[in-house]
């Protein structure tokens, strides 16, 4: 499987939930990590055949996509304004002081 599993613990149900992010309402449980991610493996095909069965379109796996460095981005005008003061006080540029705090 090409796709990302994300598991978590989860108190609530005392054992570890499996998810795949790009399968919209694909999880699975499991009493061990590795039980929810051998569950989830099994979840995710069953999620992918039925969706192909009712030709609906199968998200791209995340992991194999191809992303550009930059993705454009509306902010509000008192936003920007603050954020291109931030940047002159620190010495760096707009670009360098969003992607410090992206990070």
């Amino acid at each position: 499987m090409k796709y990302a599993i994300v598991v978590a613990y989860s108190d609530e149900d005392e054992g570890y939930i499996a998810t795949v992010p790009e399968l919209p309402g694909c999880s699975a449980f499991g009493d061990t990590e590795e039980e929810a991610i051998k569950e989830i493996k099994i979840a995710a095909s069953l999620w992918l055949s039925a969706a192909k069965k009712a030709k609906r379109p199968i998200p791209e796996p995340i992991v194999e996509k191809k992303f550009k460095g930059r993705f454009p981005l509306r902010i509000p005008e008192d936003t920007r304004r603050r954020l291109e003061l931030e940047a002159k006080r620190q010495g760096v540029s707009l670009n360098q002081l969003i992607l410090h705090r992206i990070a």
